[in-house]
């Protein structure tokens, strides 16, 4: 299926974009990516998408590409995805093979992929966003372009990569990716409809104690940039009149229901869009960010004010005192900068962007059994050798974290020893056999997940692995964490493979290969991060990256053994063998998240009442916050998913308010607290950080909730501030 629309004589291909909410649950789920068990979801820094694109040819092969402002996908994601498009436009159309899921990493989503109230939401984002995009399929042209961005990432582990070959090291000016790729999407009638980027650098400028939903970086420069082009399309007088429109068809009142509201308040940026045309989509995808930290000042000891040691990156020989740090004063304002060179490099890109994409669609894709995969290696004096992979396993570095995360107890970045307390605690769990600490040295094993099999699989053994092509531009899925070198070798093999033969439609300069973190492990009590290193280099040295190269020393020539097979099939135009299928272990996920039992509030107090409100007659100016707190309710009663929680209005003649900012704003944060675990009661804190950009006018806060009774019903409800002016 084609969405219903041809090709006129100057498109080669049919692009469509799409975007939905994934925010999922802002209260009591434990976040992924620091593995930090104290740090769990109260609030709503800004809301989290899934963005898609798909290109198609208009009557052959399609590829779909979904990147989500969370740490990762899951392959029981993507399973349930694939399920609900086949059921909804039959066999072949999107697959396995054909559809990528990638996430940008970002440390500051809810985990919960163990937990149907976070699953559904993140497959419904995800499901809607291709749905949007398939709507959307038109007539129309990619143009490319890269530029470098050098302030946007530095080398979180500079001693490991310095254990890189030199003459290897020598071959690039930075010891991590400084260039970013912008993809810009024009439609035929319509003109630019999207773009999406590839740039290395962590979601980690929100740090491990965090408790607010956040797209992190790479999510605030998506708003950014969707927001600046919108305003820029739409003109300042256009922009108003349709607030203006906007409020008189959805006007607020007492005798409205909250549903009515809550319609309106999601529209606060579609009221900039032509009704008519596709609302713009900007992503901001992950690369091989490995050893990539978005802190750009470099780590330092928060006891003295001094550089971290170099080799360990520990403070007294304690991991937990070394962190990265900057650019900004505080996490947030860390965020906004690092995101807002993304988007301004992104912009500057996408203005400039003139080589355009041209030639057929294909694509490959396998699972590989990763656990005793057999790679053949080159020797140096000559001949090769056949060396395997392990079941999967953590090492002690792993538990020392990084500098953007710090591990806790004695564990030290760069240990290839271990210690004998740490190993008896292992023992508990998992003795490792002689084979498995034999086929993982140097790295000492802290957690043989690959042979933990209660309740269920620990890590897995078959890894997806993926090749995307559209026209000269090609797209490399890879199933882990890549490090700047290992990335750097991945896409060099592949370059390689498919130039090799004279295939001049590969030889262009725009030729490009992107990592993202797609697929990602779970354990029972927190996540196993899988980054990629080589024996021969930072697997040796490194801290976090080699102890977390799940498969042992051979991880990455496996990697590039495979996605050399990958491509030499797509240049020869061969099938591939789909693989060994992984388990759907759907039915037995354990969940360790409370139901919500009851909602309350004190005598005399309704839901939504103010318990701190804004001084009457109050004046603010540009850059003040204005802070509300209201009786409130659990967020996981009602997601508010394409929704929001939180609500600034401005008014405009004696008595229409309209919206101007809310949950999906960078200056809007939405905090949820109770006095304890176990209380019935609890508020919503609403802080309104006053843009530069904000209209003087009279404005007000609302919340936006549900409450749950003890029989189990929900009913929805609306809090308002007194009103405010700003000057």
């Amino acid at each position: 299926m084609d969405g219903g629309c041809g090709a006129s004589s100057d498109s080669k291909y049919l692009i469509g974009l799409g975007s939905y909410d994934i925010t999922g649950p802002a209260a009591d789920v434990n976040m992924m990516g620091y593995a930090n068990t104290d740090q769990v979801t109260s609030g709503i820094h800004f809301r989290l998408r899934a963005r898609a694109f798909i290109v198609a040819e208009p009557n052959g092969k399609r590829v779909a590409f979904v990147n989500l402002d969370a740490c990762m996908a899951s392959q029981l994601v993507t399973i349930k995805v694939l399920e609900r498009l086949k059921a909804r436009y039959g066999d072949g159309v999107y697959t396995e093979a054909n559809v990528a899921i990638s996430g940008i990493h970002t440390h500051a989503g809810p985990g919960g992929y163990l937990q149907y109230v976070s699953f559904d939401v993140i497959v419904d984002g995800i499901e809607k966003s291709i749905i949007q995009a398939h709507e959307n399929l038109r007539p129309g042209s990619i143009f490319v372009n890269k530029g470098e961005l050098l302030d946007a990432g530095v080398n979180r582990s500079p001693s490991a990569y310095l254990n890189n070959p030199s003459q290897e090291r020598g071959k690039y000016k930075y010891d991590v990716d400084k260039e970013m790729m912008l993809l810009k999407f024009v439609d035929d009638e319509w003109g630019p409809v999207g773009s999406f980027n590839w740039f290395a650098t962590h979601g980690t400028s929100m740090s491990r104690t965090n408790s607010l939903i956040s797209g992190d970086n790479k999510g605030a420069a998506a708003r950014f940039m969707e927001d600046w082009f919108e305003h820029s399309r739409a003109g300042s007088s256009q922009a108003y009149q349709s607030l203006l429109e906007l409020a008189a068809s959805f006007q607020s009142s007492p005798g409205r229901p909250a549903t009515k509201s809550l319609s309106m308040a999601r529209r606060v940026r579609g009221a900039l869009r032509q009704a008519e045309k596709p609302g713009f989509v900007s992503a901001f995808c992950q690369s091989n960010c490995g050893d990539v930290s978005p802190n750009v000042l470099g780590a330092f000891c928060i006891d003295t004010g001094l550089p971290c040691d170099f080799n360990q990156s520990t403070c007294g020989g304690k991991n937990e005192l070394c962190y990265g740090r900057g650019p900004g004063s505080d996490e947030f304002e860390s965020t906004r900068i690092i995101g807002e060179r993304q988007f301004k490099k992104a912009v500057d890109l996408f203005n400039q962007a003139s080589d355009k994409v041209n030639g057929r669609i294909d694509y490959r894709h396998t699972y590989v059994d990763f656990s005793q995969l057999e790679v053949t290696l080159p020797k140096q004096d000559a001949g090769s050798e056949v060396v395997k992979t392990c079941p999967a396993a953590m090492g002690f570095a792993f538990a020392a974290g990084t500098t953007d995360g710090p591990g806790a107890f004695d564990f030290k970045q760069g240990d290839d020893k271990g210690n004998a307390f740490w190993k008896l605690v292992r023992n508990l769990l998992k003795t490792p056999d002689r084979e498995q600490v034999d086929c993982q040295q140097p790295k000492p094993i802290l957690l043989d997940t690959g042979e933990m099999k209660q309740p269920y699989d620990w890590a897995p053994s078959i890894l997806p692995i993926q090749i995307l092509r559209i026209g000269q531009l090609v797209i490399l899925s890879v199933p882990g964490e890549f490090t700047t070198m290992a990335g750097r070798r991945l896409r060099d093999a592949v370059k390689a493979v498919l130039s090799s033969g004279g295939k001049e439609e590969f030889n262009s300069d725009i030729h490009s290969m992107k990592f993202r973190d797609m697929r990602q492990v779970k354990c029972r009590n927190g996540i196993l991060f899988k980054a990629v290193a080589e024996k021969t280099s930072e697997y040796v040295a490194t801290g976090g990256f080699g102890a977390s190269t799940l498969y042992g020393p051979h991880t990455l020539s496996a990697y590039i053994q495979e996605f050399k097979k990958l491509a030499t099939a797509l240049t020869s135009g061969q099938t591939v063998v789909p693989g060994p299928q992984p388990p759907d272990l759907l039915d037995k996920q354990i969940s360790l998240l409370t139901p919500v039992v009851m909602d309350a509030t004190p005598r005399g107090v309704k839901f939504g009442d103010c318990s701190a409100d804004v001084p009457r007659n109050s004046t603010f100016k540009r850059g003040d916050t204005v802070t509300v707190v209201f009786w409130s309710a659990c967020p996981r009663n009602d997601l508010m998913t394409d929704g929001t929680f939180s609500l600034v209005e401005i008014l405009q003649g004696k008595e229409t308010w309209f919206p101007a900012y809310d949950d999906d704003d960078f200056c809007l944060r939405f905090k949820w607290s109770r006095p304890s675990k176990l209380s019935t009661r609890s508020q919503a804190t609403i802080e309104w950080r006053i843009p530069e950009s904000a209209d003087p006018g009279v404005y007000r806060i609302r919340h936006f909730g549900a409450a749950k009774s003890l029989f189990g019903s929900i009913r929805h409800f609306t809090g308002s501030s007194s009103a405010f002016v700003v000057v």
